[in-house]
């Protein structure tokens, strides 16, 4: 291994690693969303973690969290042997260039980091590497690109804030170097115990936005006799920064995904989205031969609400209203606010009869509730519903939406506080005893 110039001496037995102080780091992230093939999804928030490994070491105590098992994308490894001085600061200015051109020119996270984890690889060459991303709901670190002989074990592997350098790292926001782990009370042995590795130094480094904390990058057995070089360190917190960038571009990119998608009273589906899962779920039932229901719901008299309570409380009514139809659906059915006092629910995989049932449960369901309490408003409501399925009603979708609307005004103009059916008519109401097995 190449020589490095020492920036940080070995602690005494019992004492910490010392750390290289950066600018605070508050944690908070989001959910994962790197690894090929994956559904994009809600951003992440990362750490890079370079680990040295040697001999088993029984510092550190607590359980690790496995789990989400997942598969790393593959990234290339190019040992490169050491460079003179003035090729060397040639490679790292075309780094950054490469870099830059990738983030100014894709919104693609997966892409942009793994560029960044290759140089690592390229100019640092530790023996292991990974980026962790703080899971901020969980606040937990997770791996999410790891590359060496260790890489497939920690798929699985979780380590909390606070816990272990990575956790220390990404609490505190200051890069660490460690040459000799066995010396650090803050090592988290039991890591190396699920990966069947030896750790023996690390050099951490987390990936902050301004002063919020998305990751640490973790580099693995990369330390020679004389240190971590300090050029090194200063390149892998650029490129740390550079990932950084990244995660906080992704994150904003979804946010923005949520807004175009969402409504803003009711936090649930709009009507726009509404047509892209109809569309998307006729595709799937027709491929394989599914049926699936449309329930249109109209809240009767809503207006009223409005005209002797006010908007605002109309507002909450509608979004208490929203989180009462998700709460009552299954995890893979679909809640649409679809305009005014009008909500859509989309239910795949299921039979006209039974998306009758579903309905009639519902409309009991708005209507024996009493809305709003805490606010001693207590105010009761009824509902017209209307059905339609596929594929025996319609097998288009402007054909089930249609028919579905068309019979919830079957059920308004007629005596409102009613469910109707699409070539049926208006259902009867069930026995007392057959409400309570619907419900």
């Amino acid at each position: 291994m190449r020589n490095r110039r020492q920036i940080a001496q070995p602690p005494v037995d019992g004492e910490m690693g010392t750390p290289v102080p950066r600018t605070g780091c508050a944690g908070n992230s989001w959910a994962p969303i790197l690894a090929e093939n994956r559904r994009k999804r809600e951003a992440a928030n990362g750490v890079v973690y370079l680990v040295s490994t040697r001999r088993p070491n029984q510092k550190g105590t607590g359980p690790f969290r496995v789990e989400d098992p997942k598969q790393f994308p593959a990234v290339d490894r190019r040992r490169n042997p050491g460079q003179p001085g003035e090729r060397r600061e040639a490679g790292e200015v075309a780094v950054f260039q490469e870099l830059g051109k990738a983030l100014t020119s894709s919104l693609q996270l997966d892409q942009v980091l793994r560029t960044i984890m290759e140089k690592i690889d390229e100019f640092l060459r530790p023996d292991n590497w990974s980026l962790l991303l703080l899971d901020e709901a969980k606040q937990e670190l997770y791996f999410e690109l790891a590359v060496g002989t260790a890489s497939t074990a920690l798929k699985d592997v979780r380590v909390k804030m606070g816990q272990g350098i990575a956790g220390w790292v990404a609490q505190h926001g200051e890069t660490v170097v460690v040459p000799d782990t066995s010396k650090d009370t803050r090592f988290f042995s039991q890591v190396d115990e699920k990966t069947k590795t030896e750790t023996q130094s690390i050099v951490a480094v987390p990936v902050k936005f301004r002063d919020t904390c998305l990751g640490v990058i973790e580099l693995i057995n990369c330390m020679g006799p004389d240190g971590f070089d300090a050029r090194d360190l200063k390149l892998l917190e650029a490129l740390s920064d550079f990932a950084a960038i990244a995660l906080e571009n992704a994150r904003h990119v979804k946010r923005i995904h949520e807004l175009t998608i969402t409504d803003d009273c009711t936090t649930l589906y709009n009507a726009r989205h509404m047509g892209f899962i109809l569309e998307t779920e006729i595709y799937r039932s027709q491929r394989y031969n599914y049926e699936f229901s449309l329930i249109f719901i109209d809240l009767d008299h809503f207006k009223q609400v409005n005209d002797t309570q006010g908007h605002l409380v109309g507002s909450r009514l509608l979004w208490e209203i929203g989180n009462a139809l998700k709460a009552h659906c299954r995890l893979i059915d679909f809640a649409f606010r679809y305009g005014g006092d009008e909500f859509v629910l989309l239910l795949p995989q299921t039979s006209k009869d039974n998306a009758m049932l579903v309905a009639r449960r519902l409309h009991k369901m708005l209507r024996e509730a009493t809305w709003l309490p805490g606010e001693g408003l207590n105010i009761k409501l009824t509902a017209s519903m209307g059905v339609a399925s596929y594929p025996v009603d319609s097998r288009t979708k402007e054909g089930l939406l249609h028919l579905a609307d068309e019979a919830m005004y079957l059920a308004k103009n007629t005596n409102r506080d009613s469910v109707a059916v699409a070539n049926v008519g208006i259902l009867e109401p069930l026995p007392a005893a057959n409400a309570e097995t619907a419900g």
